[in-house]
């Protein structure tokens, strides 16, 4: 497992791989965010496997999938890639909120695409994976907040690949008990739904989401016999003090596995990076969350909640 001081090199040229998405201009401009330090200019300690990157990219392209690695523009895409690793998202790739400090489009999405639970499936089957993390835009216009659709992509799963683990990334749903049910039914390994940020930085960056409800359903998903796991993002504006509150009610909420990392501003109309926490924070907070039993922590600057997921899941699966 890698160790904090173990993290992709955040200045790798990325983009080299990705294709840009089109996503609607922000208006709002920040101020520019301080210099990157060293600790995130660590030297590439991976090989990137070109043929390996473009094998799941032809695949995705030709089922017409979606994935949060290039939405969300990921530094990590090119490593996770090359393993033959990728977590999808569902819904399209327009999401109807309009988090600060998310690269994912905001708007009116399309309509659900009925074959899109199979085409997962298959690609999973394809890319032969033994661990899959699958997630979502938010989806408020429908109903169950996209919840069947989960459902329907976990069978689809099952039934080509039975051997598969698989890990939900859910939105929170609006807190609704009927649409977590309907996920709850179709038993995945591992739910997570990350908090991202500590309580009092919830109406700056993320106005449209409510941390009590992000910790009912974590709480939900805890209570109904799942392994809960979370994450948080660092260098928004919050305290080591604010951090280790927020980890103790994720504990308390029944959450196992936790990941921290830091944030890193997508554009200059995101959300800024107050600060580069330092790899010592990290580690201390790591130490902290399993000092008051976390199953699992990860901590580290690149640090992302998929990130070598399959690696966390290890001891606790």
């Amino acid at each position: 497992m890698l160790s904090s001081f173990q993290i992709i090199d955040i200045v790798l040229p990325y983009n080299q791989f990705m294709n840009p998405l089109k996503k609607k201009p922000r208006t709002k401009m920040y101020s520019a965010t301080p210099e990157k330090p060293e600790w995130l200019r660590i030297p590439l300690k991976f090989p990137v496997e070109t043929n390996a990157v473009q094998k799941v990219r032809a695949d995705l392209q030709e089922k017409k999938l979606h994935t949060v690695c290039e939405s969300a523009s990921c530094p990590n895409l090119n490593h996770c890639w090359s393993r033959r690793t990728a977590t999808y998202m569902l819904g399209g790739d327009t999401c109807t909120r309009k988090c600060a400090y998310c690269d994912v489009a905001s708007g009116k999405p399309s309509p659900l695409d009925p074959s899109e639970p199979e085409n997962v499936a298959q690609s999973v089957k394809t890319l032969g994976l033994k661990h899959v993390v699958i997630t979502a835009v938010n989806r408020d216009d429908l109903e169950d907040g996209g919840a069947m659709h989960f459902s329907e992509t976990v069978a689809s799963i099952r039934k080509l690949m039975p051997e598969c683990k698989i890990e939900l990334l859910i939105p929170d749903l609006r807190g609704k008990k009927d649409s977590l049910a309907l996920i709850f039914k179709v038993k995945p390994d591992i739910i997570n739904h990350n908090i991202e940020t500590v309580e009092s930085l919830f109406s700056l960056v993320a106005p449209q989401k409510n941390y009590r409800i992000s910790l009912s359903v974590l709480k939900e998903i805890s209570t109904n016999g799942f392994i809960a796991k979370s994450g948080i993002m660092l260098g928004l504006g919050e305290t080591v003090n604010e951090v280790k509150a927020c980890l103790d009610e994720l504990k308390n909420s029944g959450v196992s596995m936790v990941t921290i990392g830091q944030y890193l501003q997508p554009t200059s109309t995101h959300y800024p990076v107050k600060e580069y926490v330092r790899p010592s924070v990290f580690l201390e907070l790591k130490q902290f969350a399993y000092s008051i039993g976390f199953a699992h922590a990860e901590a580290g600057p690149l640090v992302r909640s998929s990130y070598y997921a399959d690696r966390q899941a290890e001891k606790l699966m």
